[in-house]
């Protein structure tokens, strides 16, 4: 039986105290890690498998040998705890009952890319979050963990809380960066990537809080031990956040690569009484929702791209046989067009234009070829844009069409819908 590492002390009376934390082994990663060489830490990193929770899976020790060594040059790191998408709130667990298991992942983060000052980028509304972490800093710096000759080595650190104004767009690695640097928070185009030029123009790496607080389990145990969790190409274990119509919504910590059907029906619960599974969106309302066939599928990067759909965040939504696809569609969409940001023409002006559509069909005041000019706009957009938004909101509307497309016929051809009865 698998047991939980990441969400091992939420229940822990206090968890969010230092105290609490090194009695439960705390801050033993960190001393360990110090006594290594930087490049053997990012090495470990590598063999692990680990990568990033935050959606693109990108291999986080990768990630982190792309920062020069040049001693002469400042780096950063920058954590996102901009947990902004509908259905994800994996990371809010950790930042609020155990802020220092981040931020001892970050301190081995740093030390093994040689950045002295890092950042945690969290959205303005965790206010309780945001305040645990900023006292867990002061705890950290008071013990010798933060700060000046942690532990008494050469490594130093600052780290800082920086609080976001709650726009969707901040979770975008290069918003997030202009945001800390007192801008409005609008992608950068890339390249150069943030590896070569990040905040402040210096290289910065940025990961995801539940992708660092891997990292002192990783030191603790090993390399191969975290490889061996879950299939190989996406190793570890993951966090998934489940919402919607099941008995038990929540987060379940478990293997990576466990199947959706299980995390659904044995560790959620099942459907609520009397309700039968209509769709399942696996990682966050950006991901192309799947259908009850599709249930037996792993729940990791490969399973789930090879299906047409995404791991992303994790963030299972599930959707009963009640609901009309239409209105979820479009209530997605209300969404996205509103934190779009702006900058560029296809994503501004396209969703905008979806959300009219979709809002026509949706009220019964449908056109014959509206499905069609739905699915050209998202031709128009996918691909065309500085970040992921625009591509993530018509990914999950052509999924939603793809599957249920015979209920958005049905809103234009009768002007109703088929399960709502309006």
């Amino acid at each position: 039986m698998f047991e939980p590492v990441l969400l091992k002390n939420i229940n822990t009376p206090e968890s969010y105290k230092i105290d609490t934390y090194i009695k439960n082994g705390g801050y033993e990663a960190l001393k360990k890690a110090l006594e290594m060489n930087p490049d053997s830490i990012i090495q470990t990193v590598k063999d692990s498998g680990l990568r990033g929770r935050g959606g693109a899976g990108f291999p986080t020790g990768l990630k982190w040998s792309f920062i020069t060594k040049d001693p002469t040059i400042a780096k950063y790191l920058c954590c996102n705890a901009d947990e902004g998408e509908p259905g994800t709130f994996k990371d809010r667990a950790i930042i609020e009952y155990d802020p220092h298991e981040l931020i001892e992942g970050m301190a081995i983060a740093c030390y093994a890319i040689g950045a002295a000052n890092s950042y945690i980028y969290i959205r303005g509304e965790f206010a309780l979050g945001a305040q645990r972490l900023e006292d867990a800093i002061s705890e950290a710096n008071a013990k010798g963990y933060l700060g000046k000759n942690i532990l008494g080595s050469k490594f130093s650190l600052n780290m800082y809380v920086h609080r976001g104004a709650g726009a969707y767009i901040c979770g975008e690695e290069t918003a997030l960066l202009e945001s800390i640097e007192g801008r409005r928070a609008l992608p950068r185009i890339k390249p150069p990537f943030p590896a070569q030029v990040g905040l402040f123009g210096k290289p910065t790496v940025i990961n995801n809080v539940e992708t660092l607080a891997c990292v002192p389990h990783i030191i603790n145990n090993g390399a191969a031990w975290f490889a061996a969790i879950g299939p190989a190409k996406s190793p570890g274990p993951k966090i998934y956040g489940i919402s919607g119509n099941v008995n038990k919504p929540g987060l379940y910590e478990l293997p990576m690569g466990t199947p959706l059907r299980e995390i659904i029906y044995d560790h959620a619960g099942g459907m609520r009484a009397g309700k039968t599974l209509k769709a399942v969106i696996p990682g966050g309302v950006s991901a192309p929702m799947l259908i009850e066939p599709d249930l037996d599928i792993p729940m990791d990067f490969e399973s789930l791209a090879a299906k047409g759909s995404m791991l992303g965040s994790g963030a299972i939504v599930v959707i009963d046989d009640s609901y009309c696809i239409v209105k979820a569609a479009l209530r997605t969409h209300e969404f996205f067009h509103h934190e779009s940001c702006g900058k560029c023409t296809p994503c501004r002006e396209g969703l905008d234009w979806l959300v009219k559509v979709l809002r026509r069909v949706e009220g019964g005041e449908g056109e014959q070829g509206d499905i069609d000019l739905i699915l050209k706009l998202c031709v128009d957009i996918f691909g065309r844009t500085f970040c992921p938004l625009g591509d993530g909101a018509v990914m999950a509307l052509r999924g939603a069409i793809n599957h249920f497309r015979n209920e958005f016929e049905y809103h234009v051809t009768h002007k109703r819908c088929m399960v709502g009865g309006r």
